[in-house]
């Protein structure tokens, strides 16, 4: 095809046009079919952006009522119904604050991030996990151990807000409503009562880090992650409408509570009482001095007023948790087995079992799963011969692991 004499050239690039290969629009404006193709694509990215930005404003359009939100975590979480009702009440005031806050300009309703204690194997992470699901909102779930005080080796603090950017489609409107939690919380506890007069990099320097970002501050982001440097690319960030949730087992604090009330605390457990005494769950046990003897930073606590404990799992909790969450571990394997033409049959002496081995650890529905997960590997390792046949879990089949019985 030859080029036209007159030369035509598009009016974006310059370039010459073909016959017929290009578009012509008002006031003779003409365009090749590259400035064509370029300029959709920067309208779509851009439609895609505006988009999820009108987004953020639909808040009322995905608000849950309290109740919704509990009966969502109840399919999936065993037991805890007062830590249920807190964190269910917490997601409702977040999108009711984000809601109103857009709206009303003389008053401002400040946030109220949530302190969850309990031990190991409780359902701390796994309501975090639940919640992360069911919440129509940016949701990131991190680990306080692996945080450092900038500067040193490890994840900068705000390396949490670039995974809650990323969570957004780096969309920093959306990232700036969204829920963070923060799980081994009381793991960054200092180490005495006493202020250090030098760093401490797994303890108070990290708390003094985390509070500038759970309180509301312009946080600027690397984009790249990893340490802040003066000519990276930095985003900036509003952490004011961010909701926190954090978790630890603060192992120990029940001698605190004991040595302030003069009695064995109720919600704790304690070596010297007697074994059936288990966690009853009563927050109020937990008051803001005690974390701070804990070694939490006074600053921190003040930003987490919400405190609520979780009870230790009893064997009727384990029990159901076998048999009854949505993603029950007998589901779970079941579903696993069904893939090889596999029925799981399980009886009631055989969850007996799992149960006495698990409470031998006390590690509650951790160690639960690892002991089915235990057994099961045994006899998944043998389950694709024996298509067509059933998989019964009695005390005697799992000691002498002989599973499988042809139907």
């Amino acid at each position: 095809m030859n080029q036209q004499s007159g030369a035509k050239k598009c009016s974006f690039c310059g370039s010459g046009l073909l016959s017929n290969n290009f578009f012509s629009g008002i006031d003779n404006t003409k365009l090749c079919f590259k400035c064509i193709y370029n300029s959709k694509e920067v309208l779509d990215k851009k439609i895609q952006v505006e988009t999820s930005k009108s987004n953020v404003f639909n808040l009322n359009k995905k608000i849950k009522k309290p109740s919704e939100i509990f009966n969502s975590l109840d399919k999936y979480v065993i037991g805890q119904n007062e830590a249920k009702k807190t964190l269910s009440v917490a997601i409702y005031n977040h999108f009711n604050r984000l809601i109103n806050n857009l709206k009303e300009s003389d008053l401002e309703i400040e946030k109220s991030n949530v302190l969850l204690i309990g031990p190991s194997g409780s359902g701390k992470t796994l309501l975090a996990k639940t919640l992360a699901k069911i919440v129509d909102l940016p949701f990131v779930i991190t680990d306080a151990t692996t945080l450092t005080e900038a500067g040193y080796v490890g994840d900068d603090v705000e390396n949490i807000l670039l995974r809650l950017i990323e969570k957004s489609d780096h969309n920093i409107e959306l990232a700036q409503k969204g829920i963070i939690f923060i799980d081994e919380i009381d793991k960054i506890g200092r180490k005495s009562e006493s202020v250090s007069i030098t760093r401490d990099v797994s303890g108070e320097g990290v708390q003094q880090a985390l509070l500038k970002i759970i309180e509301g501050t312009i946080s600027s982001v690397p984009v790249k992650g990893g340490r802040k440097h003066p000519q990276s690319e930095n985003l900036k960030i509003n952490t004011k409408d961010i909701l926190f949730i954090c978790g630890g087992a603060f192992i120990g604090i029940d001698k605190i509570i004991e040595n302030r009330t003069n009695h064995s605390p109720i919600g704790f457990k304690n070596p010297f009482m007697d074994d059936k005494k288990k966690y009853q769950g009563k927050a109020n046990e937990v008051l803001p001095e005690d974390l701070i003897k804990y070694g939490m930073i006074p600053e921190l606590v003040g930003r987490l007023p919400s405190i609520t404990t979780l009870d230790e799992l009893s064997s009727a909790d384990l029990r159901k948790i076998i048999l009854e969450p949505k993603n029950s571990l007998f589901a779970q394997f079941r579903k696993l087995l069904s893939y090889d033409d596999i029925d799981l049959e399980i009886t009631e002496e055989a969850i007996d079992f799992l149960i006495k081995e698990a409470n031998e650890v006390k590690l509650g529905a951790r160690m639960i799963k690892g002991v089915f997960e235990r057994i099961m590997r045994e006899a998944i390792f043998i389950a694709p011969e024996h298509k067509g046949e059933s998989l019964i879990l009695t005390p005697e089949n799992i000691k002498s692991k002989n599973y499988f019985k042809k139907n």
